[in-house]
């Protein structure tokens, strides 16, 4: 028998007071934050340390927290040669009342800022080849990990079943959609979670097996409004995005862009029409 969760009611976090859930995260953690540099994203806050650490600060539903819970980034503490962020320490508790959850995570302090402030690239960036070489080792590293977690990108567990219903609801004409290797993966490999000058990857809460190219195919996609980017993501991360999973996993992360939520002024709109075409031909050979 299945058991429904109950729904937690949508907070965006730009928007509601936090002040007291800052105020929690200090007295657990005993750090002080400061306020002026703190960042509100929907579901997410951040700030600086006196102590010059990072604070990461997040709500989650439960119906959002599969059987694996949600302590990814501490989780990934454990990673070996992946450029990220140290974790030092953490701290969850319920929201009173709420099918909710908080969590908040202290780590290493990153100086180089994300490459993107949002997850799209919408201009030449200017990464340097030690850039792309520290992608390359980072990226190898963690698909040779072994971890029992399933990545959650979207906070949504990603299965064959799942990956089925989407490809086919969008691209019918795709016949087999049969994923063959599955490995360590980011699983929200956006413009915003990787950082430069000095490479890094940040945001490890939804980290675990995914299809092979789910991350090469991500960074790709959200690189499509500027062509020189997106074609250096190909080259670079060639062995993902040329193999069967990986050209599946750029379609499913097309499918969010030219599927029936497709947005006329989307940036990506009109490139991931051209991809689409060219993917759906490969498949067919």
């Amino acid at each position: 028998m299945t058991v429904s969760l109950p729904v937690a009611a949508r907070v965006d976090l730009r928007r509601q007071p936090v002040e007291g859930v800052l105020e929690r995260v200090e007295e657990a953690l005993h750090a002080r934050l400061d306020r002026q540099t703190l960042v509100r994203k929907r579901r997410s806050l951040g700030a600086r340390t006196e102590r010059n650490t990072w604070v990461r600060i997040e709500r989650r539903g439960f119906e959002r927290i599969g059987p694996q819970g949600w302590n990814g980034t501490e989780a990934a503490a454990v990673l070996q040669g992946v450029a990220m962020p140290e974790w030092y320490q953490g701290v969850a508790w319920r929201e009173p009342g709420q099918p909710v959850m908080w969590r908040a995570d202290e780590l290493e302090l990153i100086t180089s800022p994300s490459v993107a402030e949002g997850a799209l690239v919408l201009e030449e960036p200017g990464l340097s080849d030690a850039w792309w070489a520290a992608l390359n080792v980072s990226l190898n590293a963690l698909a040779d990990q072994q971890t029992p977690r399933i990545a959650t990108p979207d906070t949504v567990t990603i299965t064959q079943e799942h990956v089925t219903r989407t490809l086919g609801e969008v691209f019918p004409d795709i016949a087999d959609t049969r994923l063959e290797r599955w490995v360590p993966a980011h699983a929200d490999l956006t413009w915003a979670n990787v950082m430069g000058p000095e490479f890094s990857i940040i945001d490890w809460e939804d980290w675990g097996m995914a299809p092979q190219g789910l991350d090469a195919a991500t960074l790709w996609g959200n690189a499509l409004a500027v062509p020189a980017v997106a074609q250096r993501v190909r080259r670079e991360r060639r062995a993902d995005l040329e193999s069967r999973d990986g050209k599946l996993m750029a379609l499913f992360f097309l499918s969010k862009i030219v599927g029936p939520h497709a947005y006329e002024h989307d940036p990506l709109l009109v490139p991931g029409k051209k991809e689409t075409e060219r993917l759906l031909a490969e498949l067919q050979l």
